[in-house]
Order: structure tokens, then sequence, then C-alpha cells
């Protein structure tokens, strides 16, 4: 084992100090959330928001629970249909980008790029005169159809970029056994493309589930479509009053799926993104 000097010593010291500051920046948060949400409806106070309750009291989680249920239940529905919408979407296309070429392609791809960069508002206004020729402004699809429509391009990007480290070879033996594209991708490429569907839907999933600006302006702001952020956005900003207790659980609650998926998927996520997905 090799012996640090006084400064690989000092190094290491403080590479483990400022990820220890890191961990508790980002931990904080949850910390307050979590034990805040079991002091009951009306034992919160700003003085003693980081204190950890004396008794556990689940008062403020049934009455939040009621009014959360519907909406995150809407919610799961459409960020599952625009995940795998926007998922199937962008393998095709970062196929056709990466092993189909054809003329062009090259300025089609820059294109599809420009999608990332384009903010929400510049297109609020056009997207909602399109969701109401189509006659989908009154329902949750105009969800559907907003993350799908935003989440092509990154999409297209991560699989392109997959697809383009796999061996030509592969193509080339399956042209050789007279197999149409369409077949190669169903038999070789599409096995090998799980670690990229990891990613993409992941990432299209967390992206859907915390979006706010679509949901409450798409949506006008109506009760009857309301999701997970709007319902939050109701909660905490519809009395005078203010019940820290109600506040926190609710937070809590609609950051769940989100927490669950990155604890039990993260190991996915990342090796999703070290086998190659977002290089180049």
């Amino acid at each position: 084992k090799k012996k640090l000097d006084g400064v690989g010593q000092f190094w290491l010291v403080f590479r483990y100090f400022a990820l220890t500051i890191l961990f508790v920046i980002a931990a904080l948060p949850i910390y307050i959330m979590v034990i805040n949400s079991v002091k009951g409806i009306t034992g919160v106070t700003q003085s003693a928001a980081f204190i950890p309750p004396t008794k556990l009291d689940f008062s403020a989680w049934g009455p939040t629970w009621d009014q959360l249920k519907v909406p995150m239940g809407r919610t799961l529905f459409f960020v599952l249909q625009s995940s795998i919408i926007s998922a199937v979407i962008g393998a095709i296309n970062g196929f056709v980008f990466a092993k189909w070429r054809f003329r062009g392609s090259t300025a089609i791809f820059t294109t599809f790029l420009f999608g990332m960069f384009i903010p929400y508002q510049a297109i609020m206004i056009p997207l909602v005169r399109v969701a109401t020729e189509v006659g989908i402004n009154k329902s949750i699809y105009v969800l559907v159809f907003a993350h799908v429509i935003y989440g092509i391009p990154i999409c297209t990007l991560i699989f392109r970029n997959y697809y383009e480290a796999i061996p030509n070879e592969l193509i080339e033996a399956g042209r050789v056994d007279k197999a149409s594209m369409v077949r190669i991708y169903r038999s070789i490429i599409l096995p090998l493309s799980i670690p990229a569907f990891v990613v993409v839907l992941i990432w299209q999933f967390t992206s859907a589930w915390n979006d706010f600006l679509f949901a409450i302006f798409l949506t006008g702001g109506s009760p009857k479509l309301s999701v997970a952020t709007t319902a939050l956005n109701f909660i905490t900003g519809s009395s005078n009053q203010v019940y820290y207790g109600v506040n926190m659980t609710a937070s809590l609650i609609v950051s769940l799926p989100t927490l669950i998926v990155y604890i039990f998927l993260g190991r996915y996520f990342l090796r999703g993104l070290l086998s190659g997905s977002l290089k180049g």
C-alpha cells in the first residue's frame, strides 16, 4: 500500500470533508420534510423545524393523502404513458440516425437537438392551439402530448449515442442473413438496448413527474385535471393560515415516487450512463 505524504493526506481529508458537506446539503431538505411530517398538523413551528419530534404524530398524513391520492394517480397515468411513448420513438430515431444513414440525416439530427434548448415558455401558446385543434386540451392527454414532444430530442440523443457504440459488424451479419432493418433491430439491437431504455425511462419519469409549468398552464388550473405538482401547490397556497405539518407531509408524499425510483433503480441508471448511453 502506498503511503500518502502530507499533501496527499491533506487532499484526502479535504475530499471527504467536501463530500460530507455536499451530502448534508443534499440530504437536509429530505431530513426536514421527514421529521416535520411526523409532528402532526399544528406541531411544526419555524423556530423548531430542525429539531426532531419528541413523539411521532401521523395526524397530518391521512387528510393530506386524501387530497393527493387522485392527483397522484392521474400523474402516474400520464407519466408512464409519456415516458414509454417518448422512449420508443427516441429508440427508433436513435437507431435510424446511428445505423441507417441517409442524405441529410446529420442536418435532421441537429434539428432534433435544437428541441432540447427551446424553453417551455416559448411554445406554450402554440402548444395550446395545437392541443385545442387535436381535441385533447380538456383531458390529461394534453400533458402526455406535451411531454412526448419535449422528450423526443433528449431520448433521440441518448439512443443515438448508445447505438453508435454498437459494432457495425452486428448489423452487417444480419444483412448477410438477408434480414430487414426492422428484423435486425428487433432481434439484435433491441436486446442490447436495455441500459439505454433504463436511462431514458428514469429521466423521462422524473422530468414529467416534477413538471409544474406544463401542468398548470395546459390544464388551466382545473381541479379535474390537477396532477401531483399542481395539487401540492393548491395545498400549500390555498389557505391564509399556514399548516407546516400538512405542507411538509404533502411535499414528502409527492416526492416519494421519484425518491423510490432512484433508490431502487439508481444503480441501473448509473450503469446505463457508464455503458455509453450519454457518450458523444
